[in-house]
């Protein structure tokens, strides 16, 4: 896996490299340097997960088969163009929620000369894929497939995060629009198809497979994206901050998290007020309130045998699969999360 991790790290300098010098574009030293410096601070700073998983879920389509030089290149390329739609997003994200930090680091458009240049940047890292796409891909049988499946995944993503952010507008804040169906349409749309279908459909067409016939695969994989984000959203409040990075801010943000939904389906009415009373404040005390309560109602418990539930149920739905190759590539990413602490 280590191996794995510095051939990507590797491609990553290739791919720069080859955008630094991109012949549809006259840089200048200035504009060459501060684009180095912006794909330096927004890339490959995350933990990779998702572009690792391209090469991961290739080679188990490979079924144990000796990868070439070229196939470990042109699968760390599409891993790289997912972290670039992430990126993407992140940067963008970032101003709409007027977020102070990300990775451990400020945002990147709270660096001094940057603020909202950070939009144009956004643009920037967008059609890079398309850049790299095309300089690697264009010969490709699958060419095509792959501008359909990363212009539908980033129309699908942009929506779920426009209904996000339309739900928890200023000013009109109301918990009784929150429900289990709206929360799975955010997650579904917003995180699940760019994290969890992309990884794998990049790997499925590099093998030459047709999308259309995997729609199961599909399915299964927004419902791991869904699993995964219950997780974020009960680590948001029970998780350690040392251990998952971050300080949860859920609660103040009126997120429409898993658990305030759940809180809201478990309530009595007296607990239901203390919850509209509470939630969406930023007073630590009302914050402390709505913690109080969740520990009450038990939603540890309640999520241990949510937890229990996906898991036994992805399992079923992944072993039904035909394909042991394609039962090995869900498997390992239901591994990499099932009882994830960060």
């Amino acid at each position: 896996m280590a191996e794995i991790r510095s051939k990507f790290i590797q491609v990553y300098s290739v791919l720069k490299s080859e955008l630094l010098n991109d012949p549809a574009f006259e840089f200048t030293d200035d504009s060459r340097q501060w684009v180095e410096r912006m794909l330096d601070y927004n890339v490959p700073g995350g933990k990779l997960n998702r572009g690792l998983s391209v090469i991961d879920s290739y080679k188990l389509l490979k079924e144990g088969r000796e990868l070439t030089e070229d196939e470990i290149f042109l699968a760390c390329a599409l891993g790289w163009c997912i972290e670039w739609l992430q990126a993407y997003f992140l940067v963008l994200d970032d101003i709409m929620d007027n977020s102070v930090t990300r990775r451990g680091q400020p945002c990147w458009f709270r660096q001094p000369k940057v603020g909202l240049i950070a939009i144009s940047d956004g643009l920037i890292l967008r059609n890079h894929i398309s850049r790299i796409l095309k300089k690697h891909f264009k010969g490709k049988p699958y060419y095509v497939d792959l501008l359909d499946l990363y212009n539908e995944v980033e129309f699908q993503t942009a929506s779920g995060q426009m209904i996000d952010l339309i739900t928890t507008l200023e000013g009109e804040k109301d918990l009784s629009k929150y429900s289990l169906p709206l929360h799975h349409r955010i997650v579904q749309y917003k995180t699940a198809y760019y994290s969890f279908y992309l990884p794998v459909a990049c790997a499925l067409l590099m093998a030459g497979e047709n999308l259309d016939k995997h729609i199961d695969v599909k399915n299964i994989l927004i419902e791991m994206g869904t699993y995964f984000q219950v997780q974020d959203d009960y680590l948001d409040c029970f998780g350690a901050p040392e251990v998952i990075g971050k300080i949860g801010t859920d609660i103040e943000d009126f997120k429409c998290s898993w658990l305030v939904v759940k809180a809201l389906e478990l309530s009595s009415e007296e607990q239901k007020k203390l919850l509209f009373e509470n939630y969406g404040k930023a007073d630590e005390s009302c914050v402390a309130r709505v913690k109080e309560l969740y520990k009450v109602l038990d939603l540890q418990g309640v999520f241990a045998e949510y937890e229990s539930n996906s898991y036994q149920k992805l399992v079923k739905s992944i072993e039904a699969h035909p394909s042991k190759a394609v039962q090995a590539v869900l498997k390992s990413f239901l591994a990499k999360i099932y009882k994830r602490q960060k």
